[in-house]
């Protein structure tokens, strides 16, 4: 891969921007924010000469490190003050012969080149410090949110539905009829009835509806709803930890919930919803569903508030139950 010469920022300072000059980086960083020259930066000054060596030292007497003083302890083994000077740069260490790297010799690999990967498995992300919650939790606290609106549907929807079976009853019966007699006729079954189709859509309506209204509001305001805050699990941005709010709630739910209404064309809307409800356990490494991708959220594990009266410190000055 061959990188034309000119400013990047450099991968190893994001702040900043560098010149490569098709080799190797060269020159001073300047702020990533900054305007960079045509071309390249003027050459460095020339660094300083090395002070004179010192005197041999007598013959049966070890030599001494610069800096040291004879009679004084070894200064590999005691560090001094710094060179220089307060606000002088600090002198640079001596660094121990190793395997070079890919890019021995120069600082950091060239613009659009990743660095090195992690030697073993990399470390779980932990977004604003918080682990990621489990696939189990997160399966648990959803289903208890079915139930719920299930509940919901049960005291709002019932008639509805109650109504629908019996605009289908028609058809189902003469089916049980020819399974049970043998019959092999090949005359269509009777048709439901008129309104069969109305309520079809009207149960779907609302099932949608009580959906977003059980679960957007709670999310926009504490991202989280009842199944989550009983399995202790919380959705949260990507770029800051702070409430949803009801547009980002929106996105998040309408990914997995407006299907619902696809229920209609030969359960489509269920299969969507299916492939979603399974999408974190192939993605790494924030294990975001495809409504976390849509509303860029992550769903973290809380940790426990309640103190383990086992483990916790006693204040022995001020035992319970006694008062200052």
């Amino acid at each position: 891969m061959s990188v034309q010469p000119g400013w990047y920022v450099d991968p190893a300072d994001p702040e900043t921007r560098r010149y490569w000059d098709g080799e190797g980086w060269i020159g001073a960083p300047i702020p990533v924010d900054a305007t960079p020259p045509d071309g390249p930066p003027p050459p460095e000054p020339a660094p300083a000469a090395a002070p004179a060596p010192a005197a041999a030292p007598h013959p049966g007497q070890p030599a001494l490190a610069p800096g040291a003083r004879p009679g004084g302890p070894p200064s590999g083994l005691y560090p001094g003050p710094p060179a220089g000077g307060p606000g002088q740069p600090r002198p640079a260490q001596h660094v121990q012969p190793g395997p070079p790297g890919p890019w021995a010799g120069r600082p950091g690999p060239p613009p659009g080149w990743p660095y090195p990967g992690w030697p073993g498995r990399p470390p779980a992300p932990r977004p604003h410090g918080l682990p990621l919650a489990s696939y189990g939790a997160r399966l648990v606290a959803r289903l208890i949110d079915f139930g719920m609106v299930f509940l919901l549907n049960a005291a709002v929807n019932g008639w509805f539905v109650w109504r629908f079976i019996g605009e289908w009853a028609a058809p189902w019966q003469e089916f049980l009829r020819r399974v049970d007699a043998g019959d092999t006729t090949n005359e269509p079954l009777p048709p439901p009835g008129e309104q069969f189709t109305g309520l079809l859509v009207a149960i779907l309506l609302i099932a949608t509806a009580l959906w977003f209204a059980y679960e957007v509001p709670s999310m926009a305001a504490r991202g989280q709803t009842f199944g989550k805050r009983l399995m202790g699990v919380r959705a949260v941005p990507v770029e800051t930890d702070q409430p949803l709010g009801f547009g980002r709630a929106t996105r998040r739910w309408s990914t997995l919930g407006m299907p619902t209404l696809l229920w209609y064309c030969f359960g489509f809307g269920l299969l969507l919803q299916f492939v979603d409800a399974v999408s974190p356990l192939f993605d790494q490494p924030l294990r975001q569903a495809l409504h976390d991708k849509r509303a860029q959220t992550v769903v973290v594990q809380l940790p426990r508030t309640r103190p383990d009266t086992r483990t916790a410190p006693r204040d022995r000055a001020n035992p319970p139950g006694d008062t200052p």
